[in-house]
């Protein structure tokens, strides 16, 4: 495999990936940083960020879950398909046969997702993607995602956050259950009220840090003189 030029953001991705999962190869995920910088050029989000963002994000959180190889790569790729002329066999050819069908799965969840959305229960969607990912891999590069979209929400449309948090209450948290992400559950949980119930949100935000004020006031109170009696 022939080195390739990155730039210093593109290093310290790899570098990133690398110090959350060791046995990632450098090589490897330098060609797939830079494939994705070209496939994605000219790409936005909506927060006016460049698109490789998202897969970059998608990528750590899977290196971060001690995902192998070829689901993290997976998941710096996940979009090519979907949004550039890059093909699956173009990706199967650079990147090897795992990767290729863990992004063909993503995409034909994807696919299926956004045209069922109105028409599908979620309990049928959720039978859906486990029928269709064949790889609990897939799994994991779908909730890491979702997890990535729900944190940068706030750039969507007050009617397309509601709709994407209930989805994520009624599909994705299910799944981190299921396979024992109890830390991206609890986040995912807690991003899924914020846009659901945006009021009642608030008032626990607001009853958090007025019980954080009284709580830090009273331990003032007594750090006085308790270093007065220790002193």
């Amino acid at each position: 495999m022939e080195p390739v030029s990155l730039t210093s953001n593109q290093e310290h991705i790899v570098d990133s990936l690398l110090k959350k999962n060791p046995k990632l190869d450098r090589g490897i995920l330098s060609q797939a940083v830079n494939f994705i910088a070209e496939a994605h050029e000219g790409q936005y989000r909506k927060s006016g960020m460049p698109y490789t963002e998202h897969p970059y994000e998608v990528a750590k959180i899977l290196a971060d879950l001690k995902q192998d190889q070829s689901t993290v790569l997976a998941g710096l790729l996940h979009d090519v398909v979907e949004d550039t002329d890059h093909s699956l066999e173009e990706i199967a050819q650079k990147f090897g046969e795992d990767t290729a069908f863990m992004v063909d799965a993503v995409t034909k969840i994807t696919a299926a997702q956004e045209s069922s959305k109105t028409a599908q229960k979620a309990e049928t969607y959720r039978k859906l993607i486990t029928a269709m990912a064949k790889d609990p891999r897939v799994i994991m590069i779908k909730i890491a995602d979702r997890i990535h979209n729900m944190r940068t929400m706030r750039y969507m449309k007050p009617e397309k956050r509601q709709a994407i948090a209930q989805e994520t209450l009624d599909i994705y948290i299910p799944l981190t259950h299921r396979f024992g992400l109890y830390k991206l559950k609890n986040e995912l949980e807690d991003l899924s009220f914020k846009y659901v119930n945006p009021d009642e949100y608030q008032k626990l935000v607001d009853l958090l840090i007025e019980n954080k004020e009284s709580r830090e006031k009273y331990i003032q109170s007594v750090i006085g003189p308790l270093q007065i009696k220790m002193a």
